[in-house]
């Protein structure tokens, strides 16, 4: 029952987007495929990678059909292993779909290859919960939003020689790893407040905490004259990635649930830009 719902909820959420966005008008920082960009299904709690999986596929045979989108699989969901990672079916993002559409390697998964302008295409699959963190950089300068974010980033960043040319072999650029696993960021103007964000997706915080994330920033930014004021969750968290973050700072010391998350948001500063309500942030909390 509970798949059914969440199936049907999702269609739902598909239907309401494409009668009030239009993609021909869309300006933003973000990169996107479409108007419902990505549709990820997560295993929270009592189910599955695998039921997540087939959810996902219902949901890409139902909207590609009723609003004439195309529509592809990533992560436990793909089909072909190019189209594991979201950055790489991303790339060119909705400017570039209809020409993209025309290469017999990126039809999609589901649905048609013709260019549906108002709506774009749409993404979706099955994965690990990602959390959406961006930390804050008390400076206007994008540049050291973006070199950070290129030191971090597992995908890292293009190695360049003296004179800041790309290196390539046999035609094929040379990457510098970057330093933190399932870690992808990028630099972001946070124009309205004149700061700038490094905004990461942490696709595995089991590997690298969020703890872990910010120090690594602090530490950059501070190399780089820049002043880290704090961070933010965009979305929900898993209470245990608070937990791994609390108990890190608590530097071995025995606290409670309560007084370790307390501690992993003063440490992170999840207040910064508008308070963290525990009770409405923590996904554990919501179901």
């Amino acid at each position: 029952m509970v798949i059914i719902t969440v199936l049907q909820a999702a269609i739902a959420m598909s239907t309401v987007a494409n009668e009030y966005i239009d993609m021909t008008t869309h300006k933003g920082e973000h990169p996107r495929l479409g108007a419902i960009d990505v549709v990820p299904f997560v295993p929270v709690r009592d189910t599955t990678m695998e039921e997540c999986v087939v959810i996902a596929k219902k949901y890409a045979a139902a909207v590609s059909e009723n609003l004439k989108i195309p529509v592809y699989l990533y992560e436990e969901a793909a089909q072909r292993p190019e189209r594991r990672n979201l950055a790489e079916i991303r790339k060119g993002e909705y400017e570039g779909l209809e020409q993209k559409l025309q290469d017999e390697n990126w039809k999609p998964d589901y649905g048609t290859d013709v260019f549906n302008p108002k709506m774009g295409g749409t993404v979706t699959g099955a994965r690990f919960f990602l959390v959406a963190y961006n930390v804050n950089l008390k400076t206007a300068d994008l540049n050291i939003s973006k070199e950070i974010s290129e030191i971090i980033r597992e995908s890292g960043r293009l190695k360049r020689d003296e004179n800041g040319n790309v290196i390539k072999i046999d035609g094929k650029a040379v990457r510098e790893p970057g330093r933190l696993k399932f870690v992808k960021a990028m630099g972001v103007p946070l124009e309205k407040l004149g700061i700038t964000q490094v905004s990461i997706n942490m696709t595995n915080f089991t590997v690298t905490g969020l703890h872990t994330a910010y120090e690594e920033v602090k530490k950059e930014a501070a190399r780089l004259g820049a002043e880290v004021t704090g961070s933010e969750i965009v979305g929900l968290v898993p209470l245990q990635a608070l937990l791994d973050t609390g108990a890190y700072y608590a530097n071995g010391g025995a606290l409670s649930e309560s007084a370790l998350v307390d501690l992993a948001v003063k440490k992170l500063g999840l207040s910064d830009i508008a308070p963290f309500d525990k009770a409405q942030k923590i996904i554990d909390y919501l179901i």
